[in-house]
């Protein structure tokens, strides 16, 4: 069996059991900007540095703004990332994290390298580049496209992503393979099929994509389904193995 600790890059995502946060944010919900308790969220974050093996002060969160934003950062932060959308880093021990309730959570790594990257990708920030311009930095820093391992995690699928005609052509014209159409026969957008084609056209080619749909999954938090809502989160790291 595999020792996970001797890895050298780890990759998590969380769901929405197993915290302390009361509804409508029940109950694992990392998100400090969602209304809420402070006190709850800093237990649950607690509860995910525990998980992990890590504290709580190696975690890097971002003030995501649908930006395509890229920040590279090299040491802990008190605050989160001001108005970014991906962070990079070549930083041992610094765990990377994005914060989602639909949007997808994209989770790089170029292990040869040590580069690692997270990235909040959803329909705005896709369209606009936010994983391309990801990419584009970690080779800046010494990641080669065809070593780059790429994990999207639980988001809202296609068939559940209905948006007006013009929206998605829109997006599509950006982020090519992305329209689609829903469960009822609407026009919708698959953020994660296009971000996969987008990956493959910069020769990442080791990409995995969760399928699960978060909007009709409730195991994990979704603002399309419930509005006010929690947050889940992806989170890497490199181990320095």
């Amino acid at each position: 069996m595999t020792d996970l600790a001797s890895r050298p890059v780890r990759m998590v995502f969380t769901a929405k059991a197993g915290g302390v946060s009361s509804s409508p944010y029940e109950s694992f919900n990392l998100g400090d900007h969602v209304g809420d308790a402070p006190e709850d969220v800093a237990s649950n974050r607690q509860r995910l540095a525990d998980v992990l093996g890590l504290a709580p002060e190696q975690f890097v969160w971002m003030e995501q703004l649908h930006t395509n934003t890229v920040t590279v950062v090299g040491a802990p932060q008190s605050e989160p990332v001001e108005a970014t959308d991906a962070v990079v880093t070549t930083q041992p021990g610094l765990a990377l994290c994005v914060l989602v309730a639909d949007c997808v959570p994209v989770l790089l790594s170029d292990h040869n390298a040590g580069v690692i990257a997270a990235a909040h990708a959803g329909r705005l920030g896709a369209r606009n580049g936010i994983v391309k311009k990801t990419v584009e930095k970690m080779v800046e820093l010494g990641a080669n496209p065809a070593n780059i391992q790429v994990l999207l995690g639980p988001a809202a699928a296609g068939a559940s992503y209905e948006v007006p005609l013009e929206m998605a052509r829109d997006v599509e014209s950006r982020l090519p393979g992305s329209i689609t159409k829903t469960s009822k026969g609407t026009t919708g957008v698959d953020i994660r099929a296009g971000l996969v084609r987008q990956l493959l056209s910069l020769g990442v080619t080791h990409v995995d994509a969760d399928p699960r749909d978060t909007v009709t999954d409730t195991d994990f938090f979704s603002y399309r389904r419930e509005g006010t809502t929690g947050r889940q989160a992806g989170v890497i790291w490199l181990t320095g193995a």
